[in-house]
């Protein structure tokens, strides 16, 4: 049954709502572009950088590219017949990121280097402020803001005390060689293995400073040739082929193996995997210091064509020993060896967990969404936070972040969002909000979803909340797909 505060019906408003839609990422960029095809135009997307991209305009560390096949991490609506691989280079999707929001007239709505630091809804509206000072009302906000775009450091004694260069991945400093340099890489996950094969043969010498294993899914990254890129500019339905069947190879292989710890796809997954470590390391002592003791897919699975042959280059070193402390000429490990080094590169991932933070959102009757997010964040599907009505978030904590493209993600979202908005629109309500017995519910649901997925079975990820749950989308992507067709309204406090 719909909550009703008040039961007065639909009060004055607006002929048009405005929208805030706070980063100019891949989703901001998305919501722009729907709002207009929804005809609406009273917006603004406030980005804190100084160009559009989000997570592709923060890395930018040599060899960063997505390990999701290029032409299904793009827009169902924009696809691009000029990818160059099947696996893209971070620089060509941020090219991609603006070219489409040029195309479809998005940059007059960015106010860039203008940062959101505070939210409040007072009488029927949000209140936004910026760190500049600027103030801002509107009807709807979309947070668009990402979650690989706040750098996490490591807790290692005496990294300020490094004498070299030293940076994050996210915050790469190309005015520093390399070549010829001794490099060091704290981090084993996606972004390390990635530095690793394009600077190896670059570098003087090479040390890879691992705590845990990952397994490695060896797949090869062609290039796309030019009769390939010439047919699909000539008859856009083969890309549309593709990605369609790119999206059903990659959901059933992948995107439903990894929620189903027992699934025989998950099993050919570890099968290909070991045979990879196997069949291309040939020194047996690091054969096994490479080999996790837990399940392929339980991490974050890491995909690369050549990472094995990289740390067998005669100038890298694979380093297992604990880290002791890192000192002005190296890093010290457990078994007292100093490792000298002239660079050190964090490859140590993002905290995961910020979403909209660090700003101050302040929602119904005063209630500080730093309060309800104080053991950890967490929303109604990913979009909805009760007693914050009409905020609405795309890939939101506890969404499908795991195992499928955030493209398409947010496409769905978006769309399930917009019947929301309509609701307001149409006069049926003019505030909308998950309810907290629906949010709850669905946080029970999930957390018991997710003892069957394969992210409960042993290894310590980025994935797992301070409880060890996952905090990610625990079903097959069928059952999210159908979620977004339409909002269950019984889930909705309706004001």
């Amino acid at each position: 049954m719909v909550e009703s505060r008040n039961g007065t019906g639909a009060a004055a408003r607006r002929s048009e709502p405005r929208f805030v839609i706070v980063g100019a990422g891949m989703a901001g960029v998305l919501s722009a572009i729907k709002l207009q095809d929804a005809g609406f135009t009273d917006f603004t997307v406030y980005e804190k950088a100084d160009r559009l991209g989000g997570t592709w305009r923060e890395n930018t560390y040599p060899g960063v590219a997505c390990d999701v096949p290029s032409h299904l991490y793009s827009y169902s609506f924009a696809p691009n017949p000029d990818w160059s691989h099947v696996f893209s280079p971070g620089d060509e999707i941020w090219e991609y990121f603006e070219e489409v929001a040029r195309r479809y007239g998005v940059e007059k709505y960015i106010e860039y280097g203008t940062e959101v630091s505070r939210m409040q809804f007072v009488d029927g509206s949000w209140h936004l402020e910026t760190a500049g000072g600027q103030e801002d009302r509107a009807d709807f906000v979309i947070a668009a803001t990402g979650v690989l775009h706040h750098p996490a450091y490591p807790e290692i004694e005496g990294l300020d005390r490094f004498a070299g260069p030293m940076f994050h991945t996210a915050r790469w400093d190309h005015n520093v060689p390399l070549a010829g340099q001794r490099v060091g890489i704290i981090g084993t996950g996606s972004t390390a293995v990635q530095v690793v094969s394009a600077t190896v043969d670059t570098v003087g010498e090479l040390c890879l400073f691992q705590r845990t294993p990952q397994w490695i899914l060896g797949m090869a990254n062609p290039p796309i040739d030019d009769g390939q890129r010439q047919q699909y500019r000539a008859d856009p339905s083969a890309m549309q082929a593709l990605r369609s069947e790119l999206s059903h190879t990659f959901e059933d292989n992948f995107a439903n193996a990894v929620v189903d710890a027992g699934s025989p796809q998950l099993k050919m997954l570890e099968d290909l995997c070991r045979a990879n470590l196997e069949d291309n390391v040939a020194d047996p002592a690091l054969r096994e210091k490479l080999r996790p003791d837990y399940r392929a897919a339980c991490k974050r699975l890491v995909v690369s064509p050549d990472f094995y042959q990289a740390i067998q280059r005669p100038n890298a070193r694979l380093v297992t020993d604990g880290i002791r402390r890192v000192e002005a000429h190296g890093v010290r490990t457990a078994d007292g060896q100093l490792h000298e080094l002239d660079v050190l590169v964090l490859a140590t991932g993002f905290r995961v967990d910020q979403f909209m933070r660090p700003i101050h959102v302040v929602g119904r009757d005063g209630v500080d969404l730093d309060d309800v997010w104080a053991e950890r964040p967490s929303a109604y599907l990913a979009i909805s936070i009760p007693e914050f009505p009409n905020l609405f978030m795309l890939n939101g904590p506890n969404g499908p972040v795991g195992n499928f493209s955030l493209i398409d993600v947010a496409e769905l979202q978006f769309a399930y969002i917009m019947q929301l908005v309509d609701l307001v629109c149409s006069g049926q309500a003019r505030q909308v909000s998950a309810t907290s017995a629906a949010a709850a519910r669905f946080e029970t649901e999930r957390v018991e979803a997710a003892k069957r997925t394969v992210w409960t079975t042993g290894c310590r990820s980025w994935y797992l909340d301070d409880r060890g749950v996952p905090a990610a989308w625990p079903w097959g992507f069928d059952r999210f797909r159908e979620q977004m067709a339409r909002p269950e309204l019984g889930d909705y406090e309706l004001v």
